[in-house]
C-alpha cells in the first residue's frame, strides 16, 4: 500500500468515528424530544456509518498494486463504494420521507426541545468539519471516494439544519406538523445528492474522459509540440479514481533517428506530467510522411 493510500485510510477511520459518535448524540436527542426529523437525522447517520465502512475498504482494496489479472491497478474499486454511497443516500432518504408521511397522518408532541437541538447542532457541528476535512482530501488526492464520503456527511449536516429549522418553527408556531414536512422537504434535497454520487460512478466505470480543464491543458501541451514538428491524433484518455490514463499516437519526420523520436516522446510525457500530476501515458510513435499513420483516429 502506497504512504498516500495508507493517508487516505485514516480519513476513512476518521469518517467512520464521526459516524458513530453523531448516530449515539442524535438518538439520545430523539429519544429525548420524540421528534421525527431527529430519528430521519439518525437514522441518515448510520446510513454515514455503512458507507464510511464501505469506503476502508475500497480504498484498501484500490490501494492494492497492480498484478498479472489487474495489471492497470485496482484504482476503480473506489466507483463503487461512491456508487454504493449515493444508493445509501437515496435509500436513508426513503425512509426518512416514509417516518414523516408516518408521523404527518398521526403527529405526536415533541418534548423537551431545547435539549434535543443542542445535542442535534453538536452532531452537526461534528459533521460539518470531519465533511471538509474529507472534501480537501478528496480534492487534494483526487479519491471519488473520500469526496463521496465528505458529500454524504453535508448532506447530513443540510439535514440536521432543516430538522433544527423544523423544531424551531413547531416551537414558534406550535404545529407540530411542521417538523415531518421539513423532514420530506429535506429527504429531497438528499435524494439528489444521491444521484449525482450514482451519475459520477457510473462515468468512471464507463471509462469517462478527464474533465475538459485537463483536456484543454493537454491540448496546450500538444500545441507546444508542434512546434517541434510533431503532430497528433488518436487522442484517449481516462480516469480511474486517482489515476490519469492517456494515450496518443505522436508523428515525428520519417529521417529522425529511433534516439530523437524518443527522446522528443519522453519530453512530451514530461511535460504532460508536470502539467496534469501523476499519469499514465502511452505514446505511440509513426511517421508523419505516411498517409496510413493517420488511420484509427479516436472518435
Amino acid at each position: 500500500m502506497t504512504a498516500q493510500r495508507t493517508a487516505l485510510t485514516r480519513y476513512a477511520w476518521l469518517s467512520i468515528a464521526a459516524a458513530i459518535a453523531t448516530i449515539l448524540l442524535k438518538l439520545v436527542a430523539y429519544l429525548m424530544t420524540g421528534s421525527v426529523g431527529l430519528l430521519s437525522d439518525a437514522v441518515e447517520s448510520a446510513v454515514n456509518l455503512f458507507g464510511a465502512v464501505m469506503a476502508l475498504v475500497m480504498l484498501s482494496w484500490a490501494a492494492q498494486a497492480a498484478d498479472a489479472k489487474h495489471p492497470y491497478g485496482h484504482g476503480k474499486a473506489e466507483y463503487f463504494s461512491s456508487g454504493a454511497e449515493g444508493a445509501l443516500i437515496i435509500l436513508a432518504a426513503i425512509g426518512i420521507a416514509a417516518t414523516a408521511i408516518e408521523r404527518i397522518l398521526n403527529p405526536r408532541p415533541l418534548e423537551q426541545i431545547g435539549i434535543g437541538l443542542a445535542i442535534s447542532l453538536a452532531a452537526a457541528a461534528i459533521n460539518l468539519v470531519v465533511a471538509r476535512i474529507l472534501l480537501r482530501a478528496g480534492r487534494r488526492h483526487n479519491s471519488i471516494t473520500l469526496e463521496a464520503d465528505g458529500r454524504h456527511l453535508l448532506t447530513d449536516v443540510v439535514t440536521s439544519a432543516g430538522v433544527v429549522v423544523g423544531i424551531g418553527l413547531v416551537i414558534v408556531t406550535g404545529w407540530t406538523v411542521l417538523d415531518p414536512i421539513v423532514a420530506l422537504l429535506v429527504s429531497a434535497n438528499i435524494v439528489w445528492t444521491g444521484i449525482s454520487l450514482i451519475r459520477r460512478s457510473v462515468d468512471g466505470l464507463m471509462d469517462v474522459v478527464l474533465p475538459k480543464e485537463e483536456q484543454e491543458a493537454i491540448e496546450r501541451v500538444m500545441a507546444a509540440f508542434r512546434a517541434k514538428r510533431v503532430a497528433f491524433h488518436a487522442l484517449r484518455t481516462r480516469q480511474a479514481a486517482a489515476q490519469r490514463f492517456i494515450a496518443v499516437h505522436m508523428l515525428v519526420p520519417g529521417d529522425w533517428t529511433v534516439h530523437d523520436a524518443h527522446h522528443m516522446a519522453e519530453d512530451f510525457e514530461q511535460s504532460l506530467r508536470q502539467t496534469l500530476g501523476e499519469a499514465h501515458i502511452t505514446t505511440h510513435l509513426e511517421p508523419i510522411e505516411d498517409e496510413n499513420s493517420f488511420h484509427g483516429e479516436a472518435p
